[in-house]
């Protein structure tokens, strides 16, 4: 690690902590004489090797921007929890030799990329006892049927593997609005297959991937697509399993990581906690939020980079149903300190697809007069919460962010490479968005 010291926070998908690790890091703030303590959750597309190699690589800036004269004493954690991750989605700057053996995808004629051995192995790991239906997804995506029967057989497979149990606590944590009562399941998995898997299609290419010229002697039964249609069953699969990692990202963050800083503020009170994550992980801290024990005031600041959830999720009341609120609502009032969105034009994941995949599963049902397009917190920033500024990479340089409230940055300037479909979704190792976290913690440099 490039950083010391350093802690690891794992939990599982109830948002059951790792006791030991958990115990370690409560003797290890103290005996390190930790003043603050950077906490990182990664997003829903990482396993535990990449979340470590992005922990490094994020961590990496931090020493040298603090300087030899300062009198805070950092620590860092990364928090470790049961995500799903795509082997065959390109990861910016990603170092070639984290890639295990084996996991090298392949792409079929047509320009549609398979599920690697890698990708299957990982959903049944995170849908245990559907090892049936995952071998049968990925035999449908590699023979590709040129019939509408075959799409509602994938999207029927699908809607099972991510399905929950009657009763399961988790629905209560797949909505970033509403009441926080459970959720159905997404009805992106019970409209049409091929209309759907059609926009889906269409989405992709509109994000810049290339889906190859039509294959000879194709029928075109499918929508006028032909086997084509299939990129969007592909995303499909992709999407529900999202919409299952953002469940989960809200289970861990208020049932797991609150608690744990609330365990962290009685045994080592003065210690200042700055909450960072990515992706899901932006979901996974601000619902660690909700967690805190009502005594536990140690969290100084929260830096979200390319938040992928609603950015309404903050909002006292949704534009046009003052009937309702963002699930997080007033949840920056248990922050001493700001809660800050990084967002990036550059960001496909988030400015195409999500908006996509939010409006396909009535995600914006509840948002009267908005029309279909219900925005990511890593596309524009926070939005409709009162008194939210609007901050640079440039005030963060030169001491000028705001202390307090809701904040949102253009960190477009950095966060602009990356391969379609997600864009720039991944490209956050940068020296830039450090300063923002040491910015928004008041950490003195």
């Amino acid at each position: 690690m490039s950083v010391q010291p350093y802690w690891e926070l794992t939990f599982d998908a109830d948002g059951d902590v790792d006791t030991r690790q958990r115990d370690r890091l409560l003797a290890g703030v103290a005996a390190e004489r930790v003043t603050d303590l950077v906490m990182f959750s990664h997003g829903w597309n990482n396993d535990q090797s990449m979340a470590t190699w992005l922990y490094d690589r994020f961590f990496a800036p931090f020493p040298g921007l603090l300087g030899t004269g300062t009198r805070a004493r950092l620590g860092y954690v990364g928090v470790l929890w049961p995500a799903m991750r795509f082997s065959d989605e390109p990861i910016p700057d990603f170092t070639p030799s984290i890639i295990a053996p084996g996991t090298a995808t392949a792409t079929a004629p047509g320009g549609r990329t398979e599920l690697s051995d890698e990708t299957c192995r990982a959903l049944t790991s995170t849908f245990p006892g559907q090892d049936a239906t995952v071998r049968r997804l990925a035999e449908l995506l590699r023979e590709r049927p040129d019939s509408p029967e075959a799409l509602g057989e994938f999207a029927r497979l699908v809607r099972d593997l991510v399905a929950l149990p009657a009763g399961s606590p988790a629905a209560a944590f797949a909505a970033d609005s509403g009441d926080g009562g459970p959720q159905p399941d997404p009805a992106i998995l019970a409209d049409d297959p091929v209309g759907l898997c059609a926009e889906l299609t269409a989405a992709l290419q509109e994000t810049g991937v290339d889906l190859g010229p039509d294959e000879d002697g194709e029928q075109q039964l499918l929508g006028g697509l032909g086997k084509k249609l299939w990129n969007g069953a592909h995303e499909l699969l992709r999407q529900a399993t999202y919409f299952a990692m953002k469940r989960r990202a809200g289970t861990v963050g208020q049932h797991g990581l609150g608690p744990a800083l609330g365990r962290l503020s009685q045994s080592a009170g003065t210690v200042r906690v700055h909450l960072v994550g990515h992706s899901f992980g932006a979901r996974l801290v601000s619902f660690a939020l909700l967690g805190l024990p009502a005594g536990a005031h140690n969290v100084k600041s929260v830096t979200l980079l390319q938040g992928a959830f609603s950015h309404y999720a903050y909002a006292r009341q949704l534009p046009g149903d003052a009937s309702h609120s963002g699930a997080l609502r007033d949840a920056e009032n248990r922050v001493d300190g700001p809660v800050v969105s990084c967002f990036s034009s550059h960001d496909t994941a988030l400015g195409v697809i999500y908006p996509l995949a939010s409006r396909l599963s009535r995600d914006d049902s509840s948002l009267i007069g908005l029309g279909d397009r219900w925005g990511a917190m890593g596309h524009d920033g926070i939005q409709a919460v009162d008194g939210t500024r609007r901050a640079t990479i440039d005030d963060a340089r030169a001491g000028r962010f705001p202390v307090s409230g809701c904040v949102s940055v253009d960190v477009s300037a950095v966060v602009c490479s990356g391969s379609p479909p997600a864009g720039a979704h991944s490209d956050i190792c940068h020296e830039e968005l450090a300063r923002v976290v040491l910015a928004a913690g008041r950490i003195s440099h």
